[in-house]
């Protein structure tokens, strides 16, 4: 598939000391090129090197190859996933219940605001062969595990708060994750889908095993 067309940045170099400033600069190029393209096959060396404004081996400089370059665009996706649910978390008050429907409209809202964003966090193209790449099985792993840990606290609070029934507060709150994921996907796969008004509410009551309106 050929290259989608990048814009050609002029850029200063940086001075003694500076080097993690292009570090960034290069991952949000990557970020850019999949934002534009909803693609990630568009993220390769060359694209990000055209967008960055530096040469395709300086990039090496930072990250050994193209899956690293991706690695840290997810990182970062799933950091400011991260971001915005403890916000939501945040804003809903001390309420459990409001606190755990707040976390997890806000990760629909993520996943229907950045679709190609998205999408690439969870999978696609982009997953490299492990023995031929430099990622590791540990840096995979590592992948959305602040958003895992965020639904589990508001699970567990909703069961110390006696509206919730779960026994298995890690178990369960992978299943709400499974259950989130699996409506954001197939809202945005089957947007003609006369999809019932509360449909997240009833999965979110189903999966936290939520005891009270």
């Amino acid at each position: 598939m050929p290259e989608q067309p990048a814009t050609t940045a002029i850029r200063t170099r940086n001075r003694r000391g500076e080097g993690s400033r292009l570090r960034d600069e290069i991952v949000s190029g990557a970020v850019a090129l999949l934002d534009e393209t909803g693609d990630e096959t568009s993220v390769t060396l060359r694209a990000v090197a055209r967008r960055v404004g530096i040469s395709a081996p300086s990039i090496y400089r930072h990250f050994a190859d193209q899956p690293s370059i991706m690695l840290a665009v997810v990182e970062q996706a799933f950091d400011e996933l991260e971001v915005e649910l403890r916000g939501a978390r945040e804003a809903a008050g001390n309420d459990p219940r409001a606190r755990l429907f707040a976390v997890c409209t806000g990760y629909l809202e993520f996943a229907r605001k950045r679709p190609g964003r998205y999408r690439t966090m969870f999978g696609g193209l982009w997953m490299p062969d492990l023995e031929a790449s430099s990622l590791t099985e540990a840096d995979m792993q590592a992948l959305g595990q602040g958003s895992m840990r965020l639904l589990a606290e508001v699970l567990g609070d909703c069961v110390a708060a006696d509206i919730a029934t779960s026994t298995d507060l890690s178990a369960d709150a992978v299943a709400l994750w499974v259950g989130l994921h699996g409506l954001a996907h197939q809202q945005s796969v089957t947007v003609s889908f006369p999809w019932p008004a509360d449909i997240s509410e009833r999965l979110v009551v189903a999966l936290a095993h939520l005891t009270e309106a």
